[in-house]
């Protein structure tokens, strides 16, 4: 029988520009900081600096006649090619890889005597993957009790080596390339067709390709560059706002629809806040404004070769507020007429274009940013929002198997939530949807959703990028719920679970594997949680700071905390509020107090009048300690409680402790 075989997708050249971009970036922007310390410390120091000191800045002797090193040769000597070359190890094979790389960056530094930002580039990665694939060659075949000495030796003479290598063999060649780009760079200053170079860089930047051209080339130039005279003008040529601001106004003024309603506030995000991928759409929609884009960028270099003005330092993100911090003393003059002339140029010719075409695109918006972000290969948040900010609404190209909830402490409102939406699917008929809670501080990137707090948002999404992420502001009845659970249907009826009916009901009736332990009726060890003394029917709180510190004092009196965690369930309110809707908050500590919780503990306090919690009515305060998930059975019962109206009332109605015990479905037995 004939074997049929299945050709493999060939990736665009495109495609690998752009991941070997995104690699690029990904060993320069973690240490963007220390580039800005670099940038200040040379703004302020250096002989030509604001504030000239000859110890910091490098110029001039000491006392004894000797010269002073200063730290602005050193940092970008040493400092910022050793963390890029340990950022590049550590992508490839984490630490360890890491500090191979380190080691092997530091041989070209001195084989070089240059700043080797290029040559760490390269070591970088290389010491990560050849130690990655050394171990790999005794893998498994180490006796007990030697695994340390054959790892930490292995490490320190390969790394020796790659030292060895990157001395003697990159650093020659890279410095050779260094000094012949730096010459090209140079010959098109001197015969003026340096601004032609935004023929490449703005179609580069639509469509991704701009980080291998920035990190790649331009950044490591522009740091030597730098280095010698004081400023760059290479920082400006891909980081400057201008072109795309002036694209955006004349959408703000002679676009159409969507894309005029939502120019203003994509200019706002552009330029002050330095995204340049939100203005992407706008000329995918339109792709011949992409003349205006490249007529402000070559306006905007033109400018800055004339004044022979620059910057000392990048300027990530390319907000006008990290250009101008990084701007050169003297070149304050130069760099803004760089920023407005090319603004200008950009708005007059994409006017012109929008003015005298058919189509304005005003129905076009959306298919464009979905367009960009195919290309970007991941979906774009701030870019979502031109499409009428639903960000977090997406259909997944895969079957929803991970949900978690996730929030600071992730033992408590996360939990509830995950209760409430857990019951929600499996009423729809996909029990085999795994919904959990997490510590924002525990999150990885292996859940297909990802709900939050609207607050903390912004903290869970750079651990989870891959995944579709919700905000909610009410974890017991938000309709984020239900859009979640039509994702859920969308993403899965491809699934095993539209191929045979019946298999949602055999789900039910055997809970499937690795069912969170938060599941009602399924937690062991939960005898204790609360007891008849840490339910109090009239709280006498008047506020919320008095109603925390009234559930923390029924926790403390059971024993199952110290002082120290009632304060943080305070320190937790003031970052994310703990109201979950229907009358009810949960107060309890951050995730760093966990260690002061003794036992696991639940207390509720009832205020029947109500009390004010941020702007919202609460009646109901259950304080939370809890430790092993032990606490999780008792949150269950109560979000199963409080997403039930009639037993809301119920519970509004109750003039006895046992009545809300009984309610909470013998929780103790």
């Amino acid at each position: 029988m004939a074997t049929e075989t299945v050709a493999k997708p060939r990736t665009s050249l495109r495609v690998r520009v752009q991941k070997f971009g995104t690699f690029l970036s990904g060993m320069i922007m973690p240490n963007i900081g220390a580039f800005i310390a670099w940038g200040i410390i040379t703004a302020l120091f250096i002989e030509k600096g604001w504030i000239p000191v000859p110890a910091l800045g490098g110029f001039g002797t000491n006392a004894e006649g000797v010269p002073n090193v200063g730290l602005v040769g050193p940092m970008i000597t040493y400092l910022l090619p050793l963390l890029i070359g340990y950022t590049g190890g550590k992508i490839v094979y984490d630490v360890r890889g890491g500090v191979v790389g380190a080691i092997a960056t530091m041989g070209v530094i001195v084989g070089a005597g240059i700043p080797m930002f290029i040559g760490a580039m390269i070591m970088g990665p290389l010491g990560g993957w050849t130690i990655k694939k050394l171990d790999s060659l005794w893998e498994g075949k180490i006796r007990p009790g030697f695994e340390m000495l054959v790892n930490n030796f292995s490490a320190g003479i390969w790394g020796a080596l790659l030292a060895l290598l990157g001395f003697y063999g990159i650093s020659p060649a890279v410095a050779w390339f260094s000094q012949s780009a730096g010459n090209v760079v140079q010959f098109l200053v001197s015969n003026n067709v340096l601004p032609l170079t935004s023929i490449f860089i703005e179609p580069a930047k639509v469509l991704f390709l701009n980080n291998a051209i920035n990190h790649g080339v331009l950044t490591p130039l522009g740091i030597q560059q730098s280095l010698e005279q004081g400023k760059s003008i290479l920082f400006l040529l891909e980081a400057n706002p201008g072109p795309g601001l002036g694209l955006l106004l004349a959408y703000m003024f002679f676009g159409r629809g969507a894309a005029k309603a939502s120019a203003p506030g994509a200019a706002i995000i552009h330029f002050l806040g330095g995204i340049h991928e939100i203005y992407f759409p706008y000329v995918l929609m339109k792709p011949i404004l992409i003349l205006a884009t490249i007529g402000g960028g070559m306006t905007g270099i033109a400018t800055l070769a004339i004044t022979n003005s620059g910057l000392v330092a990048p300027s990530a993100p390319g907000s006008i507020f990290a250009v101008l911090f990084q701007t050169s003393r003297d070149s304050y003059v130069g760099v803004i007429l760089a920023v407005v002339l090319a603004a200008t140029v950009s708005f007059l010719i994409a006017s012109l274009i929008l003015r005298t075409s058919k189509d304005k695109g005003e129905d076009d918006l959306a298919a464009a940013t979905s367009r960009m972000e195919a290309m970007k290969g991941k979906k774009s948040s701030v870019s979502s929002a031109l499409v009428g900010g639903r960000s977090d609404v997406a259909v997944l190209t895969r079957p929803v198997q991970n949900i978690v909830f996730a929030c600071d402490a992730g033992m408590g409102s996360s939990a509830m939530g995950a209760t409430v939406l857990r019951n929600k699917i499996k009423a729809a008929g996909f029990p085999d949807v795994k919904v959990t809670n997490s510590a924002i501080a525990n999150l990885t990137d292996t859940y297909d959703v990802v709900v939050t707090h609207q607050d903390l948002t912004e903290r869970a999404q750079p651990k989870t990028s891959s995944a579709v992420h919700y905000s909610v502001d009410n974890f017991m009845g938000s309709p984020k719920y239900d859009e979640i659970v039509e994702l859920v249907k969308t993403s899965n009826t491809e699934g095993p679970a539209a191929a045979h009916p019946d298999s949602a009901v055999e789900a039910e009736a055997a809970p499937a594997q690795g069912a969170h332990v938060a599941e009602p009726g399924a937690a062991v060890g939960t005898k204790g949680v609360l007891l008849p003394e840490s339910v109090v029917l009239d709280g006498t709180a008047r506020d919320r700071d008095a109603a925390i510190d009234e559930a923390g004092k029924l926790l403390l009196d059971r024993g199952a905390v110290d002082t120290t965690y009632v304060q943080a369930m305070h320190e937790r309110e003031e970052s994310v509020s703990t109201y979950m809707g229907s009358f009810l908050a949960i107060p309890h500590g951050t995730n760093d107090a966990k260690e002061h919780i003794k036992h696991s503990a639940v207390s509720i306090v009832r205020y029947p009048e109500g009390i004010d919690w941020g702007g919202k009515q609460v009646k109901f305060v259950v304080g939370v300690a809890g430790l092993n998930n032990e606490h999780l059975h008792i949150l269950a019962s109560i979000a199963k409680i409080f997403t039930n109206k009639a037993q809301v009332a119920q519970l509004e109605e109750a003039s006895t402790v046992e009545e809300i015990l009984e309610l909470f479905g013998k929780v103790n037995a």
